[in-house]
């Protein structure tokens, strides 16, 4: 490695001190390593540097050395995690980009403009693949609804997801929201977005070509964001509050604006390689370009468009402004792509150029600010074999040791109306989720549906994870999470096809935490594999831990599939009076870790339910072929709640009633009702389809057993007054518009 003489820096650059070291969030050990690689003590400008490229959000060092065992290839995956986004081949030419990010700090901090951001972040995350993104996800999880802070936090998390995509103009069609006090001091924001390319015209971040101008596209660079990237590498402490400057500033208009440049720019044939400006801004993205490619990278700062006075080269290459990215651009296209940019109203500036000395070298007002290996920036990053230690196993609860305190008509009533499975309407009624106008099936559902194109093919998505299973057993907590996408996707007839993730866990130093992250990858894994159900993006967010307290180990899952043909899905809504309800799955009774026993008896305690991979398969299999066949149309897997709460779900979706049959013997009924066995799905047929699929369900070793009949306008279980439909709803309904109108809680 060869050795560069110390750069020169402003005169009022600070003294590189112990202290300064740690503001960076560099260990150290880590400093010396890095003083050790380039041969000297770095700028204050390559300081900031290195805090960016290894911390753990860009770097990724407590998880690398896991994240390698997950399943990340198939015959339909184009291109799997290393890129801004994975790709799929959906067939006919055409590819689905995808990936899904975490806000979570920021949105904390901020939660309009952290929201909005992680939106606006995800988004580009797409469109720099060349891809125009068709629709948005998320997954929210917030604090104890009793929590000063929360109702403040929805508020605004929900106006910056809506505000941005809205105003971008992509629907945001599903997501999921939770409540615990675990996340009381640290929230979860993981926004999901999903486009469309040709299966031949992906764009890569390989920087190719000596000499090639390296030029910045879109919005100015600020002061915003600036130690976005370290912030979110690092626990939340009594001062949070003072980190607001490190929450970016979103503007969706420009971001619209950016996209049809940068589309028309691909298309042009001006691209060689472009890259997304997101965490550490400038920094990474030109470092990763150069490092892909093999080649060195020169800025000259000057060249930057600022929107404000006298930023330093330190600023420029750490700053977190919204709406930029960084291109590799063919010389010969030089005017084409400046027209194109100049057209739409954004900068356009030739900020550098590729080189031979795979140095990553950053110019300011003449002088050299940075001069370092542009490969072992990357390469040389710490990788750290943490100390793990399994988390302990809880005890089997069975169905008999729980005891009811209510009738199951009361027990629905009080759990149909709790924070977690009270409607959401509240939020996605913000969310513009038909613009495009290709959304065929909206939230509310068990999967989105977005048409591709004019059809008649179809991308069903969604995005899942249950945090108490995976504190409880993480293995079976992470083959769960996948379980449920891939059942929420089979439910409306899709293909399950790959996945994006999303890690959100505490701090990766503490074993037990770090136990919980590696038992939950190992889950991840096998679910995926035995599901054929790849990963091809992710994310990996740690440190999620405010004064100490973690949140619940949250692997949230997005989850995409392909309909042939969106006219044969399946929805919730029972479409009949007089259809046949049957029980596709094994109930087992299973109360372990249900929200019966958490939000019913009081006890949040147990083992979650086990996952059969192989059951799955099967029995999701045999779901999928009878709504492709258009035989069934009404479908709702089981999960939260079980039983009882999906068929209300069903029953409040199509305002018809249902009655059921005299339930099994063996099982205490509130079990049999409630318990949230794996692997299960409701389906509404007519009558005369009932028996055959009784029958071939018995044929293929699929469990299949009659439930009921639908009608009326009320829930009627054996031996129960029967429950008012119109009640049911009003409690379903009420909760959450009531409580951020500060009439609960």
């Amino acid at each position: 490695m060869s050795q560069t003489a110390p750069k020169t820096e402003p005169k009022v650059a600070p003294k590189i001190t112990p202290e300064l070291v740690a503001e960076h969030g560099l260990k150290p050990d880590e400093y010396e390593r890095f003083v050790a690689l380039i041969g000297r003590e770095p700028t204050i400008t390559e300081l900031g540097i290195v805090s960016a490229m290894w911390n753990e959000h860009c770097s990724y060092k407590s998880s690398r050395l896991h994240l390698k065992t997950l399943p990340t290839t198939a015959p339909w995956v184009i291109q799997g995690p290393g890129e801004n986004a994975g790709v799929i081949d959906i067939g006919d030419g055409l590819a689905c980009v995808f990936k899904m990010e975490s806000h979570n700090h920021p949105s904390y901090i901020e939660p309009h403009q952290g929201a909005a951001t992680g939106v606006g972040g995800i988004l580009r995350d797409v469109f720099t693949m060349g891809a125009r993104p068709v629709a948005a996800l998320n997954a929210l999880r917030f604090g104890s609804p009793n929590h000063p802070k929360t109702r403040h936090l929805v508020a605004g998390v929900v106006a910056g997801i809506g505000g941005y995509g809205n105003s971008f103009g992509v629907p945001t069609v599903g997501g999921s929201v939770g409540f615990h006090t675990r996340y009381d001091g640290n929230i979860l924001v993981n926004a999901m977005a999903v486009g469309l390319a040709k299966a031949n015209e992906i764009f890569y971040a390989k920087a190719t070509g000596v000499g090639n101008p390296i030029v910045y596209l879109g919005s100015k660079t600020g002061r915003d964001g600036i130690h976005g990237a370290t912030m979110a590498s690092a626990e939340f402490d009594a001062n949070s509050e003072e980190k607001r400057p490190t929450v970016q500033v979103g503007d969706p208009f420009a971001e619209k604006l950016l996209l049809e440049a940068c589309l028309e720019l691909m298309a042009s044939g001006s691209v060689i390689a472009i890259q997304d400006m997101g965490a550490a801004g400038l920094t990474c993205s030109a470092v990763e370009m150069g490092a892909k490619g093999d080649l060195g990278v020169e800025l000259d700062l000057d060249a930057v468009p600022c929107r404000e006075e006298g930023m330093s080269a330190y600023e420029m290459m750490l700053s977190e402004s919204q709406e930029r990215m960084l291109m590799v651009l063919d010389p010969a296209k030089h005017d084409v792509a400046e027209a194109i940019f100049r057209k739409w109203g954004l900068d356009f500036a030739v900020v550098g150029k590729t080189t031979d000395t795979l140095r990553f070298v950053v110019k300011h007002r003449g002088e050299v600010m940075a001069d370092l290996p542009i490969k072992e920036l990357g390469d040389e990053a710490p990788v750290y074999d943490r100390p793990w230690v399994e988390s302990a196993k809880q005890p089997v609860i069975p169905p008999q040791a729980v005891n009811a305190p209510m009738t199951n008509g009361e027990a629905l009533t009080a759990l149909i109306g709790s924070p977690d499975l009270a409607s959401k309407r509240w939020v996605w009624e913000q969310y513009d989720h038909l613009i495009l106008g290709n959304t065929v099936q909206t939230p509310g559902g068990d999967a989105a549906i977005v048409r591709v194109e004019d059809g008649p093919k179809g991308l069903a998505m969604t995005t899942d994870v249950t945090p108490r299973y995976c504190e409880a057993d993480p293995v079976e907590g992470g083959k769960q999470a996948v379980a449920e996408a891939w059942r929420n996707i089979t439910a409306v007839g899709g293909l399950p096809l790959a996945v994006t993730d999303n890690l959100n866990f505490g701090n990766p130093e503490k074993p037990e935490v770090m136990g919980q992250f590696v038992g939950c990858i190992r889950g991840i894994g096998e679910a995926c594999r035995a599901l054929d159900f790849p990963i091809v993006s992710g994310n990996v967010s740690l440190y999620n831990e405010t004064q100490g307290r973690s949140i619940l180990p949250t692997p949230t899952i997005g989850g995409v599939g392909l309909l042939d043909d969106v006219t044969l899905h399946a929805t919730i809504a029972f479409k009949a009076a007089g259809d046949v309800l049957l029980l596709v799955g094994e109930t087992k009774g299973w109360l372990g870790q249900s929200l019966y026993l958490r939000d019913i008896c009081g006890r949040e305690e147990g083992a979650p339910p086990p996952v059969d991979l192989a059951v799955e398969k099967r029995n999701g299999g045999f779901v999928r072929g009878l709504i492709r066949s258009g035989r069934v149309k009404t479908v709702h897997d089981l999960s939260d709640g079980g039983l009882l709460v999906a068929l209300a779900e069903m029953a409040m979706a199509s305002g018809i009633g249902l009655a059921l049959d005299a339930l099994p013997g063996g099982l205490p009924a509130h079990a049999f009702l409630f318990g949230e066995d794996q692997a299960r799905y409701v389906l509404a047929v007519p009558a005369r389809e009932a028996e055959r699929i009784l029958a071939e369900g018995k044929a293929a070793g699929v469990a299949v057993s009659r439930l009921g009949v639908t009608g009326g306008d009320a829930l009627t279980l054996p031996g129960e007054a029967p429950i008012s439909l119109n009640g049911l709803k009003e409690r379903h309904e009420s909760w959450l518009p009531g409580y951020m109108a500060g009439q609960i809680g």
